[in-house]
């Protein structure tokens, strides 16, 4: 019991640390199984944790899918020469092929002056008229900036439209401008000059020039917005001889992307859930969540909107209409030629698949997605809730019965200190009591 080495006649006592040790782990037989519900309820909280977090990405890959605004509404514009055009469509373009020939493309006007020595060498002054599309502005030209780097200077800082600069080359100098507005609006002219300083226009400043089936368009600048609803034009060479082909439609490949998106987000989700009921052969124990109310309900009611049908849907009624077929482990897979198929010949019914108002199948799983990641409502949430307060619970009592084996292990110290002293004290005791015998023995010779 924890004596130390040595008979009692030579005053050994005992070890009270550790005779008190063993007698309080002997009693925490009670405590070791708290903890180890702690230990299965945080491993529990892990799993709910990640099948929320996966839950949460699914909710947000269906509504991409089921958004009004979303990509099941995006638009796409097809060019068949994008060295002479580029398009993009916004949402609410009008599906269909334009043809479409670029003869000219919108210029940006410039001029240049003639050579003098150097940038800083003196000018007459006088007055420079530029005029910029259908307004003229007069640059005074007097001692403060009468050489090219101050006329540059001085063009710049009055923001009349024009970008001056000065270029030096082994001819001299020459002051070159440039309009900021591309097209007729920013055609630039020096319309009168009175400094001796001859300017000469390098590029008029014109429209674009195109036809779109066959209608002739004028356009300032190489953006040509409003000619075709809901298309932006970007000119980028003019071709005269060559017709393009502009081809206005749904953004197929997005939606696509969407759905395999919307596919990998379920099957994530899926696969935790089925490996919770998984068996591991080494240790022949299922996941932590295998007996969780909660993931039964969250695995019934996935699998029961994945297989969810739209009623009057021109032959697309369900998810395996569309070529996403459900495996035996209820993950989903996608068959690319089946649903290209249904994009290409029934984008109409695809597209009401997804957003057809609180019947589709796109507002009735996000609205049942709602529900399940609902923070006071969701059932892996309201689950998470509840082991919380579990914890709690153990946590509370793990430390009420740490604080009675606090004050028992007190208890049990004093006592044996006092058993220890006693026993340390036995050798001198007994010493005393031979040598009172040994005298009364004396005594009675």
């Amino acid at each position: 019991m924890g004596l130390n080495q040595g008979t009692v006649s030579s005053g050994s006592g005992i070890d009270v640390t550790s005779v008190v040790n063993q007698i309080i782990d002997s009693q925490r037989g009670p405590e070791k199984l708290w903890q180890q519900q702690q230990s299965n309820l945080t491993s529990q909280t892990n799993a709910l944790n990640s099948l929320n977090s996966s839950l949460t990405a699914l909710q947000t890959a269906m509504q991409a899918l089921s958004d009004l605004s979303g990509v099941m509404t995006s638009n796409t514009a097809t060019s068949s020469q994008p060295g002479i055009l580029t398009a993009t469509a916004q949402s609410g373009a009008s599906s269909g092929s334009h043809l479409i020939v670029v003869a000219n493309l919108a210029t940006t006007s410039s001029s240049y002056s003639d050579a003098v020595a150097s940038p800083d060498t003196p000018l007459q002054t006088g007055v420079v008229t530029l005029q910029v599309g259908t307004t003229s502005t007069d640059i005074t030209v007097d001692s403060t900036n009468n050489t090219l780097s101050g006329l540059a200077n001085s063009i710049n800082s009055q923001k009349f439209g024009v970008t001056a600069s000065v270029i030096t080359d082994a001819n001299g100098a020459r002051l070159a401008l440039v309009s900021n507005t591309t097209g007729v609006p920013g055609d630039l002219t020096v319309t009168g000059n009175v400094t001796g300083l001859g300017f000469h226009k390098s590029v008029p400043g014109q429209n674009a020039s195109l036809t779109i089936d066959g209608v002739p368009i004028s356009s300032a600048t190489n953006t040509v917005t409003g000619a075709i609803n809901g298309v932006t034009l970007n000119l980028v060479s003019s071709a005269p001889s060559t017709p393009v082909q502009l081809s206005v439609g749904p953004n197929t490949s997005a939606i696509g992307t969407a759905v395999s998106s919307f596919i990998g987000a379920y099957n994530t989700v899926m696969t935790k859930i089925n490996s919770q009921f998984a068996v591991d052969a080494a240790t022949h124990t299922a996941g932590p969540l295998a007996s969780n109310a909660a993931l039964r309900s969250l695995q019934s009611s996935l699998l029961s909107d994945v297989t969810y049908a739209v009623a009057e849907n021109n032959g697309l009624p369900n998810l395996a209409a569309l070529g996403v077929n459900m495996a035996n482990d209820g993950t989903l897979k996608l068959d690319d030629a089946a649903f290209n198929d249904a994009l290409a010949n029934n984008f109409s019914a695809v597209q009401n698949f997804f957003q057809g108002g609180t019947n589709g199948f796109g507002s009735h799983f996000s609205t049942d997605l709602s529900a399940l990641t609902s923070p006071t409502q969701g059932v892996l949430n309201a689950n998470l809730t509840e082991i919380t307060n579990q914890q709690k619970v153990l946590t509370d009592t793990i430390s009420d019965f740490e604080d009675r084996l606090s004050a028992r292990e007190q208890q049990l110290i004093k006592q044996y200190s006092a058993i220890d002293a006693m026993l340390r004290q036995y050798p001198v005791t007994l010493q005393s009591i031979n040598a009172q015998l040994a005298t009364l023995q004396n005594y009675q010779k």
